[in-house]
């Protein structure tokens, strides 16, 4: 839950939001709407912490998964990754 109804800012990643315009037109939309409710509840109902990283979350939109960081003391999140299932969590090459 927020810190007391404190708002959290929500940023995306500059790839990320490249990610995101590469998507179809209704994807992007059904996107951003879940992401913006991040904003009132950082840790809704279905959100997986990943393993082996102390503040990476993931939430599950249809066939897409958004990977972001939650930055408590800043009230930031971060949006880092947008992408299908079977991507997103795939290493990118050059990194």
């Amino acid at each position: 839950m927020a810190q007391q109804g404190r708002r959290y800012d929500i940023y995306f990643k500059p790839s990320a939001e490249r990610e995101l315009r590469r998507l179809p037109e209704d994807q992007q939309r059904r996107l951003v709407a879940e992401v913006e409710l991040l904003a009132f509840d950082p840790r809704p109902v279905g959100v997986v912490k990943m393993a082996g990283a102390e503040n990476l979350w993931r939430i599950r939109v249809g066939r897409y998964r958004v990977v972001y960081e939650i930055c408590d003391r800043e009230v930031e999140i971060l949006v880092l990754r947008i992408g299908h299932r079977k991507d997103v969590y795939r290493a990118k090459k050059g990194k």
